[in-house]
């Protein structure tokens, strides 16, 4: 029985790789299935397994560093007012108790209706004026106003 050579086991691990990137989220397989594309090449050319898999590893390496500025091109923060982020800083009217014990609350700000958490972490009830100081997740996050009597 002949043993399989080399390159074809680099061959089957790059596909897989490759594969495996076309199945999951991100971007992170696909710079290991070009360093196993790379090794394969390499021990197609005869080179030695210990250079083969010195070649995989700084070759991956060297593209797993560099996608980080790639990424951080393409997955900037949004800029201020877009999105929920243009809540922060207005005020709405409470529809259902705001209460993060029994996680229920939604209220309203302009004319849309929003899921709410309490800022503080009590209880605030319904007809309350708040202010949205922040998000989390699909929820807004909000503290109650002190109104002022006149």
């Amino acid at each position: 029985m002949e043993i399989i050579q080399d390159w074809i086991l680099w061959l089957i691990v790059a596909g897989a790789l490759a594969i495996g990137e076309m199945l999951t989220e991100g971007f992170f397989l696909a710079w290991f299935g070009i360093g196993a594309a790379v090794a394969c090449v390499a021990a197609f050319l005869g080179v030695d397994p210990i250079w083969q898999w010195v070649l995989f590893l700084v070759v991956s390496g060297i593209l797993v560093a560099n996608s980080r500025r790639f990424a951080e091109r393409f997955t900037k923060a949004q800029p201020p007012g877009i999105g929920a982020d243009r809540y922060i800083g207005k005020t709405g009217v409470v529809l259902e108790d705001v209460d993060n014990i029994k996680n229920t609350g939604q209220v309203r700000i302009g004319k849309e209706e929003w899921r709410a958490d309490s800022g503080t972490d009590e209880l605030i009830p319904v007809g309350v004026r708040v202010k949205v100081t922040g998000l989390d997740g699909t929820h807004l996050v909000v503290e109650p106003v002190e109104e002022v009597s006149k």
